[in-house]
């Protein structure tokens, strides 16, 4: 094949490959700009209170959801703790650990009190039992669910995040339930991520 001809199939195979990539660089801006676009509306709500999502999970911090909504989430789910998302909210004030953390523990350790042992201990978080606490079933079981909601905080206030500087989720949930009592903690961790998101995101049912 003359040399000529050669040269005008390789600048013309260039020319190709180069349109291709071009091809693949538009298609690709698009998609990022149609998923950028998405995640704005979707977190519009967000913004708009001033809340960006927190993608370290720290517990510690001011309230990212009301006490009205923590009552939606209840209800919807037929808690027998229902109407108590004030209790839950002026907790989390007082221990500087955001509600929505003690919500995702409560969906995940029992679906809200529904099923369990916590439909007897009345406890959020399902906490073996220590000396000092009254026992089912090697739990510690309390006199009410505001006791049961109280001790939650506590434990992860002070044990967790001052004692053993403890503060994500990732950190903690090993150690809150770790698979050595047969606990997936991998899917432990997605699923209290998801219903933070869910959640903060104005979504009742996660």
């Amino acid at each position: 094949m003359p040399a000529a001809k050669k040269q005008r199939q390789s600048q013309g195979g260039s020319a190709k490959t180069r349109l291709q990539n071009i091809s693949l660089v538009i298609g690709m801006t698009l998609i990022i700009v149609v998923v950028g676009s998405g995640w704005i509306l979707s977190h519009a709500n967000l913004l708009e209170r001033g809340i960006w999502l927190d993608t370290s999970y720290e517990v510690a911090g001011s309230p990212t959801i009301s006490a009205d909504f923590i009552n939606q989430v209840l209800d919807s789910y037929g808690s027998p703790a229902s109407g108590k998302g004030q209790v839950l909210y002026d907790l989390g004030v007082r221990y500087h650990i955001d509600p929505v953390y003690a919500l995702a523990f409560f969906l995940q350790e029992s679906r809200f009190g529904t099923t369990g042992v916590a439909r007897v201990t009345l406890s959020l978080g399902n906490i073996r039992v220590t000396p000092g606490y009254d026992s089912y079933d090697g739990y510690r079981k309390y006199k009410s669910w505001e006791a049961g909601f109280e001790d939650w905080y506590k434990l992860i206030h002070k044990q967790y995040v001052q004692t053993w500087k403890l503060s994500t989720i990732d950190q903690i949930v090993p150690v809150y339930a770790p698979s050595a009592d047969h606990n997936d903690v991998d899917a432990y961790i997605q699923s209290v991520k998801s219903a933070v998101d869910s959640w903060r995101l104005g979504e009742v049912q996660v």
